[in-house]
């Protein structure tokens, strides 16, 4: 979405140990794609401010928000601050993109809360939670927001818009 994008800025919690694993992900395609990566860290509604303002005076070309209950839980907050310093931003829930960000690429919450009904019925009927599998996602949604792409001056290629799961007007 951002070809010319040579320093990319990753928002993360570090309250939310699984942001670590994020963060080594990030760091590791970065480093392949020959990008520059600047770690911006939140983990209060006060601490939004100073993120974005490193955000803007690293000059990122495009912004990475990890996943994390609170940045979900404060999904406008962060994605108006995104659309007030004009950065391009990826989000891992599409509640974030019709909220108004950019584009989310991640795990379906529905098809995670369907496996948790399955996984509960399961149980129910006298099976041993010890005994059942350890199940991941195989389920992925990628979402485009066009309104906010066309706020922001980006032009969605047809490709990967056919690509995308969901395309909000």
């Amino acid at each position: 979405m951002v070809p010319t994008a040579t320093t990319v800025a990753v928002l993360i919690n570090p309250n939310y140990s699984p942001a670590q694993n994020e963060l080594r992900d990030a760091q590791a395609a970065a480093a392949r794609l020959g990008l520059q990566l600047v770690v911006l860290r939140a983990n209060t509604e006060s601490e939004f401010a100073g993120a974005f303002a490193d955000l803007t005076q690293q000059r990122a070309g495009a912004l990475l928000v990890s996943a994390s209950p609170f940045f979900f839980s404060r999904r406008a907050q962060i994605v108006a601050l995104a659309a007030r310093q004009a950065v391009p931003t990826i989000y891992e829930w599409r509640k974030f993109a019709v909220a108004g960000g950019l584009m989310s690429y991640g795990t379906s919450i529905n098809d995670a809360y369907r496996q948790m009904g399955v996984y509960a019925g399961r149980i129910l009927k006298g099976e041993k939670p010890a005994d059942l599998p350890v199940v991941q996602s195989t389920r992925f949604e990628f979402v485009i927001n066009l309104s906010t792409a066309k706020a922001l001056g980006i032009e969605v290629p047809p490709t990967l818009s056919a690509r995308a799961d969901d395309v909000i007007e």
